[in-house]
């Protein structure tokens, strides 16, 4: 008897032991699951928040005045809409351009004229960088000559700094043009793109807030002349449809 109840007591212990180490690794278990469920939670949200700031740096962000409305005729300056190649457009589209425009006006009395171009980027304001006449004009077989800073007169009689750049294409179809440019930076003209190139000018606008913006303006001829005479006429009507310092858009307000 002694014999059968030691081993009894011996499987009795045996068996809760057995029972004991089950409730230890249970919690391990649960601990497991539960992670993996987290991780799988934490992907689908993840997923889901990306997507969602694609969709929020995909929608372009609206100036209170579209730039197609900048007036064709400015001072004398008859303006018509320049056709921009298909792959271009798109192009700048998706990676900055919220809004723009490309334009001739020629001054028929003084028998002058200049190429306008606009672009305003504002839902990912730093995609603009690199795009300047020193790399696109070369990048369509102009030769770069030289680019000097240079002040201009405007109407008002107002002076302000611009880039003067200066391009030529090869015998035997030489031509010249020289390129008049600045940037506009949150309602503040620039020179430099040293001015957005850091990390908060690369962030993206979330917000959604026009006011915070980058926007370039080129004024091309052929003769410097002629860059200079329409810059001089035109580049005070732009500023008025870009927000200013204040997040104020003339334009919108009869151009005051």
């Amino acid at each position: 008897m002694t014999g059968n109840r030691m081993r009894f007591a011996g499987r009795e212990g045996l068996s809760a032991a057995r029972r004991k180490n089950h409730r230890g690794t249970a919690p391990v278990w649960v601990a497991v699951i539960l992670a993996v469920l987290l991780l799988i939670g934490t992907g689908i949200a993840y997923r889901a928040a990306a997507s969602g700031l694609r969709d929020v740096l995909n929608e372009p962000i609206d100036l209170p005045v579209p730039l197609s409305e900048l007036p064709l005729d400015i001072h004398g300056w008859a303006g018509e809409e320049l056709p921009i190649a298909t792959t271009t457009r798109e192009y700048m589209e998706t990676n900055f351009a919220d809004d723009y425009i490309s334009r001739r006006y020629m001054h028929p009395k003084k028998n002058i004229w200049a190429d306008v171009y606009v672009v305003y980027c504002a839902s990912k304001p730093a995609g603009i960088l690199g795009h300047q006449p020193r790399v696109c004009f070369p990048a369509h077989g102009w030769i770069h000559d030289g680019t000097t800073s240079s002040e201009l007169k405007l109407r008002s009689g107002e002076r302000i700094e611009v880039l003067l750049h200066q391009f030529h294409k090869p015998a035997p179809a030489y031509r010249e043009v020289f390129v008049l440019s600045l940037w506009v930076l949150n309602g503040q003209i620039t020179l430099s793109e040293d001015e957005f190139s850091g990390f908060f000018g690369r962030r993206p606008n979330v917000s959604g807030d026009p006011a915070r913006y980058v926007a370039q303006v080129q004024i091309s001829s052929t003769l410097e002349h002629s860059a200079r005479a329409a810059a001089r006429d035109v580049i005070e009507t732009i500023l008025t449809f870009l927000p200013d310092k204040e997040g104020r858009v003339k334009a919108a307000h009869g151009g005051t």
